[in-house]
């Protein structure tokens, strides 16, 4: 049978004869180019990301707490403006009889 140090020595031989082709030296440029295009884009991480989602969620719901709120007083408001008219009609029809 082939003993431990016959496998490390091939092994090892593979491993230098593949650290010197030149798919290794493609490999480092291809990586190189990735690297510098990535650089120039205007990228984010996955935890500025996060935090942005994070950021929106409460935003969204500030909103939609807002937009009742604002449904709520336009209902005050339309009842309170509803409430005036009819009491100013009423106080104009008063004036119109006589003493």
């Amino acid at each position: 049978m082939f003993s431990k140090k016959i496998f490390d020595d091939i092994s090892d031989k593979l491993s230098d004869t593949i650290s010197n082709s030149p798919i290794k030296d493609m490999e480092k440029n291809v990586k190189s180019m990735l690297g510098s295009a990535f650089n120039r884009m205007d990228l984010i991480t996955r935890e500025e990301f996060d935090i942005q989602q994070q950021v929106l969620l409460k935003t969204r719901e500030k909103l939609a707490e807002l937009e009742t709120r604002v449904i709520a007083l336009e209902a005050l408001l339309a009842q309170n403006s509803s409430s005036t008219n009819s009491a100013c009609a009423t106080e104009t029809n008063n004036t119109d009889l006589p003493a």
